[in-house]
Parts: C-alpha cells; sequence; structure tokens
C-alpha cells in the first residue's frame, strides 16, 4: 500500500524555538492552529494528504484534516513493522489475577490483527459497521479495537462487567454488526462469567447483532450457541490476513460512551486522523516518552485513559504498552505497581490518584517501595479524580520522580491541562494540573459569561476550535452534543467543571459545577474543602458534598476514610479535620459535619460518586450506578450518615 506523508497544504510551517518551546507551542497552537497542527501531522502517515486541515463551515461542529485518507491500525502496528520494530515487544500483559504473564511483538500483533480482521470481515464486518467489545483486560481487548479499525469498521468498547441492562442500551443505540466478548474477567479472587450477562442484554435488545465471537479463557469457559456464536481461537486459525481498509481522516473511529444525566449513555464519537495527529504529538510532548520505551497507563480499556493511553498513543508512537489486569492493592500487596515498574522498566506510568491513596493507605512508610528498583521510572502522570496535595508530596518524596496531575475528560480523549514535560518542566503546584496544553484555548468565566480574574473560581471553558482528537459529535445525537457541550457558553466548549487560572497562569480545577455548593449565598468549592482533609496526617482518602438545609440551602458534609495504623478515636479526628477547614477556608464555609468511613463508592475507573452520595444524603431516590466498583459501599454510606442525622426522612 502507498503511502504519502506529504501535505499539500499551503499552511505557515510551525518551528518551535527551543529557548521557550512550550509557550511558543501555546502561542502558536491558538494563533496558527492549522501550521502547528500540519506540522504535527507530519508525524502520520496519509495513503492522501489532507484538502484543508482545519474545516469550521458547520461550526462548532469543527473537522481536522479534511480529504486526507489513512488508516488507524497501519499506524499504530503495520508501519512500525515494516520501519524496524518487528521484534520489538508491542504490548506486554501482566496478570497477577490469572498468574499470566506474555508479551506481543509488533510483528505478532500484527498477525494477530490481521487474521482477526480477517475473520471479521468472512463474518461480514465492512467499513462504517460497529463492532462491540465486551472484553476483560487481556491482550485480545486491544487486537479487536486495531482489528476494527483495519477494516474501516466502527468499535464501542463497554466495560467488562457492566450489568446487562447498561450493556443492551449501547446495543441499542450503536446496533453492533458483531459482539467481541471473552468467556469471562477477573476481579480480585472472582472469576466474572461475561456471557450470561451478554446473552441477557442481547435478549433485553431490540437490536440483535449477527454474531458473537468469544475468547475463551480456563478460569471459565463460556456455552456457545451454533449459528450465532463463535470460538474466537478457532475463527482466527481458519481465517485469511487482511489488509488495511482506507479511510477518510474525518470517518468515525469509535464511540465510547459516557453517562448521561438523562439516564441515556452519550456516544462520543472520535475521527480517524485528528485523533492519530493529536496522540502522537502527545506522546513526546506532554509524557515525554521516546519510541521503544515502556509506557504504562494503569487503567481499563473500558475507559478513555485506555482508548487513548493503552491502545493507540503508546502504538502510534513505537513504544510498548502495558496491559495490567489487577489491583494496585492486593494483587498481591501495595507493592504490586512497584514490582511491574522494575520487572518491565517502565518509563513512565498514568494511573488516578485513588490507586496511589490506596497504595499510601496500605502501605504509609512506603516500605515495600524500597524492595524494588525503580531506577527506570522518570515521571508519575495522575488523572481521573482531583490529586490532592497530600497524595502528590507522598508519591514525590517516595519515588523521587515528578508528580505530575493533568486534567482532561472523555469527550477531550487528551489532556486539557499538564506539565508538558516533553516541552518544559514547570515547578509543580500540588493542587494544579499546571497550564493549559498546546491546542487548548482554556479561559474562566462567571456567570455572566465574561473572564475572571486571576484566582477567582469560576466555569472553565475551551474557546473554539478544539484542538485534534476531540469528540467530533455524539453518535446520531447532533443536538444532544450542541446543547450538552456548546450552546451555554456561545463560541466556548463547556468543560463542566469550575475552576480558577492563578497569576502564573497555573490552573486549578475545584469540583464540578455541579459540587459549587451555595452556603447562604457564598458560592464554595467542594474540592477546596477536600484538600484540606486530605492534608491531615491520619487522612488517607476523603470526599465532601453538599447537602439540602432549610436555613442556609446547601451545607457542606465530609467523608474520611483513615490510614491504617491510626490510633486515635474517629471522634479525635473528625474534630481535627473540621477545625482544619476552619482554619484554612474560614468560617464562611460551615463545616461542622464529618464522617469516618472504611471506604468510599467509586467507579471502576477510580471515580468518587459523590452526586449518588448526595442523593443518599438528603434521602432521595437514585439509580445504582452501573459503573459502581462496589454496591454494597452504598450500604456502608448510608449507615454512617445515619449517624450524623441524614440518610432518612425529614419531618
Amino acid at each position: 500500500m502507498r503511502r504519502d506523508t506529504r501535505s499539500e497544504d499551503k499552511t505557515e510551517r510551525y518551528q518551535v524555538d527551543m529557548s521557550n518551546p512550550y509557550q511558543q507551542a501555546y502561542d502558536a497552537s491558538l494563533h496558527n492552529p492549522e501550521g502547528f497542527w500540519a506540522e504535527a501531522a507530519r508525524e502520520i502517515d496519509w495513503e492522501k494528504p489532507w484538502d484543508k486541515v482545519l474545516d469550521g463551515s458547520k461550526a462548532p461542529f469543527y473537522r481536522w484534516f479534511v480529504g486526507a485518507e489513512t488508516n488507524t491500525c497501519y499506524n499504530a502496528v503495520d508501519r512500525h513493522v515494516e520501519g524496524g520494530r518487528a521484534d520489538q515487544p508491542a504490548i506486554i500483559y501482566d496478570s497477577p489475577v490469572s498468574n499470566t504473564k506474555r508479551i506481543l511483538t509488533y510483528a505478532e500483533l500484527q498477525d494477530q490483527v490481521s487474521r482477526l480482521a480477517g475473520a471479521l470481515a468472512g463474518l461480514g464486518v465492512t467499513k462504517g459497521d460497529r463492532v462491540l467489545l465486551y472484553m476483560p483486560m487481556i491482550p485480545e481487548a486491544l487486537v479487536g479495537m486495531l482489528a476494527t479499525a483495519r477494516l474501516g469498521a466502527i468499535h464501542t468498547v463497554v466495560f467488562g462487567g457492566f450489568a446487562p441492562n447498561e450493556l443492551a442500551t449501547r446495543i441499542i443505540d450503536a446496533e453492533p454488526k458483531v459482539i467481541l466478548s471473552a468467556s469471562c474477567g477477573i476481579e480480585g479472587s472472582r472469576v466474572l462469567a461475561y456471557k450470561p450477562m451478554l446473552d441477557q442484554a442481547i435478549e433485553l435488545s431490540s437490536h440483535k447483532p449477527a454474531h458473537t465471537v468469544v475468547y475463551q479463557r480456563p478460569q471459565a469457559t463460556a456455552e456457545l450457541k451454533p449459528g450465532t456464536d463463535h470460538d474466537w481461537a478457532a475463527l482466527v486459525a481458519g481465517a485469511e490476513p487482511h489488509g488495511c481498509v482506507t479511510v477518510q481522516a474525518t470517518d468515525p473511529l469509535y464511540i465510547l460512551y459516557t453517562s448521561g444525566t438523562t439516564g441515556q449513555p452519550k456516544g462520543v464519537v472520535r475521527d480517524n486522523g485528528g485523533h492519530m495527529v493529536a496522540l502522537k504529538w502527545s506522546m513526546s510532548a506532554i509524557y515525554d516518552i521516546k519510541p521503544g520505551e515502556v509506557f504504562w497507563a494503569a487503567s481499563d480499556v473500558g475507559w478513555v485513559v485506555g482508548h487513548s493511553y493503552i491502545c493507540y498513543a503508546p502504538l502510534l508512537h513505537g513504544a510498548t504498552t502495558v496491559v495490567y489486569e489487577g489491583k494496585p492493592v492486593g494483587t498481591p500487596d501495595a507493592g504490586a505497581f512497584w514490582r511491574v515498574i522494575s520487572e518491565y522498566k517502565v518509563s513512565a506510568l498514568f494511573t488516578a490518584p485513588t490507586a496511589f491513596r490506596a497504595i499510601k493507605r496500605e502501605d504509609p512508610k512506603a516500605e515495600l517501595l524500597r524492595q524494588y528498583d525503580l531506577s527506570s521510572l522518570r515521571t508519575l502522570f495522575l488523572a481521573g479524580e482531583r490529586s490532592d496535595p497530600d497524595t502528590i508530596n507522598w508519591a514525590a518524596d517516595n519515588l523521587k520522580v515528578p508528580v505530575i496531575d493533568h486534567w482532561w475528560q472523555t469527550e477531550t480523549g487528551w489532556a486539557i491541562a499538564a506539565n508538558c514535560m516533553g516541552l518544559h518542566h514547570f515547578p509543580v503546584k500540588p493542587g494544579s494540573p499546571t497550564k493549559p496544553v498546546p491546542g487548548w484555548g482554556l479561559e474562566v468565566l462567571d456567570e455572566s459569561h465574561q473572564p475572571c480574574e486571576a484566582g477567582k473560581v469560576g466555569a472553565l471553558v475551551v474557546r473554539l476550535p478544539l484542538p485534534p482528537g476531540t469528540l467530533l459529535t455524539l453518535w446520531n445525537a447532533d443536538q444532544r452534543c450542541h446543547d450538552s457541550y456548546f450552546a451555554e457558553f456561545p463560541g466556548c466548549y463547556k468543560t463542566a467543571d469550575a475552576g480558577y487560572i492563578d497569576e502564573d497562569g497555573y490552573v486549578y480545577v475545584m469540583a464540578r459545577t455541579d459540587d459549587i455548593i451555595n452556603v447562604a449565598g457564598h458560592r464554595l468549592s467542594t474540592g477546596a474543602m477536600e484538600e484540606v482533609l486530605a492534608s491531615h496526617p491520619d487522612v488517607a482518602e476523603c470526599a465532601v458534598i453538599g447537602v439540602a438545609d432549610q436555613l442556609k440551602g446547601q451545607l457542606p458534609l465530609g467523608f474520611v476514610c483513615l490510614k491504617a495504623g491510626v490510633t486515635k478515636s474517629d471522634e479525635q479526628v473528625i474534630k481535627e479535620v473540621v477545625q482544619l477547614v476552619r482554619e484554612r477556608i474560614g468560617p464562611v464555609a460551615a463545616f461542622k459535619t464529618c464522617t469516618v468511613v472504611k471506604r468510599l463508592p467509586k467507579t471502576r475507573s477510580g471515580k468518587i460518586l459523590r452526586g449518588t452520595m448526595q442523593k443518599i444524603a438528603d434521602n432521595q431516590d437514585y439509580k445504582m450506578p452501573a459503573t459502581i466498583d462496589d454496591p454494597a459501599i452504598l450500604d456502608e454510606i448510608k449507615e454512617s450518615l445515619e449517624t450524623v442525622g441524614y440518610a432518612q426522612a425529614r419531618p
């Protein structure tokens, strides 16, 4: 297949001034986005160059690299085989829960992907068709994503183990021709059979996929229905390798569903061309990773981090990616992450702050960490929840590497704000994800849509156009996309996060806009209060929500999880954290109520379910979150709330 990396675009080429590369890159990306991203696009192989870098004719639905033709799988796999990386590890699979380790080289990955693509083509999958993946954290999940992209089809990955009714809503919306699944997932010591849940979801769905392909795992085999169900290994063994199908840069690569406020999930659509350009650029500019190095995003392929930084970005960059099936603690202990870093010489780790809070809680003195050689690790990146200063400082003090908080969303696909380690290493301000990444025209607006002065909390928005790699739209829902993200602040993308930018240009993301509470007319950030609670030496993890109050409208209510080995009484710790908030934020915060809990309810990606906790506290009806890690925690939260006078009918 002929590959042409040249562009016929006439926009000015952007050259980085290495004397101040971050500022030069940021300024160029906003003042001349076409030139900036055209230069970045030279790192991608194009079958046909673009006619236009940026098309704003249907704003706010902008399109990047219009007219260009390419294939994402070719750029992530085949070109590295052709370019001399055939024998380099592409995927390292490490599963302490199944005692399994495997390495796939780029050549082996190409063989598996091309054969699965041939098998899917044999089942009738063609360009534009949807393939749904319901998979555990095994290499075959990445193989399935890449094989779908190889055919020019569109994949939608649903987190393995999702409840049947939630899976059914995604089947109905995406209308997949084929579903790729596995016989089971493994969560800790528990084997979770997938096929019965998948069968129930299909039964509930008004759309019936033509075929289901099941990867049989030895921990539990699935019973297959003749005619519609296929054994993955047998199907692939009999298939011919399939080549890469050329698609438009603006064609969809995948749909990723994120929870909607109406209960109807929102299918975020990502393109092929802009997605590749942004992620390839980010690997060097943000993460400072070189081709051939080992990059580990300790997440799941069912989430956006897994899409961007387990599957696509490392492989587009010619790096080695780690697929880890396990937890940060308990598989087998709080040294699980250190073993993986040491064993595979990981250069950068990307995980959620909640993972480090769990490690810190179990091993507060980091004694397990000192048993491993972590000399390969240069940086730790955190995202997914606010990174409190205490967690950042604990990690930095013990790992002896920069700890980089960065902020992004499912819709954005990659970081909005970060300390771009490949451009310039700014001093870390704990609690801040540093500065806007090049391409992101980030601003803070007040309730009148006017820019806020430095240090004042407001709505965080991004001036359009958004950079490449962000959402194209919502699947079959352009109007909903417009209403959700572009209507409230004309000319901007609404992040729905609140925060501020300080006098040095550092960004602070304080809370979701619905987590800004109104206490007797004072708008207060629950995130700022969480920061104070987390600074207490006995607190491992915390959350603050706003609860209804007849007198003041809302009041803050805190939850704290204590570190292992704390000898103080719960009452003493609560007294101390209440005093801390009073000292650091002031009496205006009206922070008087806090409860000690064993654990906080979270999604499987580590986000604390504050909205659900608030509904429980206010004794409102709530729907069990589909993404919850352990539903039993909600009963524990209710019991704790009852001890402080909440979660019960009010007179």
